[in-house]
Parts: C-alpha cells; structure tokens; sequence
C-alpha cells in the first residue's frame, strides 16, 4: 500500500469531499481528494505522499473560499484546506506573523487589539493571509506588499521549504511571482504603533464603506475583475449597462457591477457564462479586456454542458 493509500484508509485524506460549503459562492462540485491540515507536521506527510503518485495531479490551497469558482464538475486533485496551527497570529514587538490559513479580518483585528497599525485595511478583504500574499489583496489606499516582511512557502510539487523575502516575490497589482504549487504557510507583517481607538475607527469606516458600497447577503466571491490601470472595472461595466444582467441564477449587482451575486439553485456554469458575456460587452463597447480576479478552479470547458 502506498503512502498516500494509507492515508487514505486512515480517515486523514478524504474522497470525493463537496467544496461548495468551503467557498463563498456555495456552489461548485467535489474535490477527488480532501484533507484538512492542522499542523506542519501533518501536512509535509500529506504532500510527501501526494508528490510519490504517479498519476498526483494539481494540488490546491482552500482558505476562506472567497474570489473562487469551482467548476459545477469539482476539482480532479487534491485540495488543502489549513486550519489548526495554520490560523494562529502571534504578535512579537512591531512584528505580525499570521498562518497562511488565518482570516484577514482576524489579523487586522488582533493587532489593532495590541496597538500595532498597519493592518486595519485587511478587516475589509474577505480572504486569508496565504490568498492575501499570492494576489497581493488591497483596499482603500493600501496593500499586501506595503506591510509584508517574508513568507514560509511550501512546494507542493516537491515537498521543499522555503523562506522568501516580500522583495522577491515580485509583488504588483493583485500579482505576485507566486506559482500555483506555492502554499503560503506563514506570513510576517511589519506594524507600526497606533491608539487601539485609532485602529478601531479606521476599521469601522472600512466595514461602513463596504456595507454602503458592496452586497452584502448574498453569494459572491468579491471583486470578479481586476480594475484596469487607470480605470475602475465596476465603472466600465455599469457604464455599459450590465447592472442586473443574469445568466441562469447569476446576476451582474446592481449596487456594484464588479460582483456577480447567485441565487439558490444557480450554477458555477451560470456564473462562468456571465463572465464571458460581461468581458465579451464590456470589449465590443469600450476596447477594453477584462481580466478576471476570480480564480476558475477545476473544467469549465463548454464541453462540460453539452451533455
């Protein structure tokens, strides 16, 4: 029995799991293989295991689930979904170190909490700081790459550890030199001193700004393109006419066009066909080719809805 058989028999690698209850969308269909990693020392036995398979395909990193679309056919890999010691924050003089699997939001507040500033920006980005480092997340005037320090990265095509300055990761516009088999196990964040006041109300006006501006109650996944240089991708597509267009049970907000919100019973496949179809307007009016931020995780292939 292989390595990762045993595993398998052993409970710690799942088969055929739903992801749709981990994503933000709620929909999408199953990953072939699941587990959930609380430790180091776990999950270097899983990817040591997984890297031995002759046929090991893709791996990919689950944290909040948000700016992800999982094809309605699941994902043919393997998913890691980091929780336990993976979430933790511990906060060192000036210096935030925050598991790849660890809530922005929770980072921003614990360090408010210690009168360490800085991080307040990230209580309004619905991510995890591993998903924060590989697309360099934003908002309101700041960034990812302002504040970071290093990271710990895993391979997981290979099993090798890492540690790699923030100057080398090539940090730009929701980009990084991050590759796919990159898992962020940690992240070190430089603060500086802030009244615990200060940061509260600092992260108030995020908060109040997001619910004034962005749907909230409902199932999307964020920003769904990246804003164009010198232009706001919201801006393009209201000034189309988007607002409200819908695919099947997917619908452009008509309080922010740069969300597409589902309803119950929508498809993966309904929120894929309303990306092509707000790029494809948005191009034929105005020149310009959005490029989507979402991430598109498994087939999304045409061939899929043929039948």
């Amino acid at each position: 029995m292989s390595a990762f058989a045993a595993l398998v028999e052993a409970g710690v690698v799942q088969e055929n799991v739903p992801l749709a209850p981990f994503t933000t969308y709620k929909m999408g269909g199953p990953a072939r293989w699941f587990v959930e990693a609380r430790e180091r020392r776990r999950l270097r036995e899983v990817i040591a295991a997984w890297t031995k398979r002759h046929d090991a395909g893709a791996a990919l990193v689950l944290g909040r689930g948000s700016n992800m679309l999982v094809a309605d056919s699941g994902f043919d890999g393997l998913v890691i979904k980091l929780s336990g010691e993976f979430a933790d924050i511990v906060i060192d003089d000036d210096v935030v170190e925050a598991g790849g699997g660890a809530p922005l939001a929770k980072v921003a507040r614990t360090a408010a909490a210690a009168g360490r500033g800085g991080l307040e920006f990230f209580v309004g980005v619905p991510g995890s700081v591993g998903g924060a480092v590989k697309m360099n997340a934003g908002c309101h005037g700041s960034e990812t790459a302002d504040w970071l320090i290093d990271v710990d990265l895993l391979d997981l095509a290979s099993g090798r550890e890492r540690v790699v300055p923030a100057s080398d990761l090539d940090l730009a516009y929701r980009h990084s030199a991050l590759a796919d088999s990159d898992l962020v196990v940690a992240a070190r964040f430089r603060t500086q001193p802030r009244a615990v006041t200060e940061s509260e109300q600092l992260m108030r006006e995020v908060t109040q700004w997001r619910k004034k501006y962005q749907p909230g109650g409902t199932f999307n996944a964020g920003s769904v393109f990246k804003n164009p240089v010198g232009d706001s991708a919201g801006r393009l597509i209201d000034d189309v006419g988007l607002k409200g267009l819908s695919v099947g049970g997917a619908s452009v907000s008509t309080k922010h066009a740069n969300f597409i919100i589902s309803e119950s019973g929508a498809t993966s496949r309904d929120v894929f066909e309303l990306i092509e179809e707000v790029r494809a307007r948005v191009t034929e009016a105005t020149g310009v080719e959005l490029v989507p931020e979402v991430r598109l995780v498994g087939d999304f292939n045409p061939a899929e809805s043929d039948g």
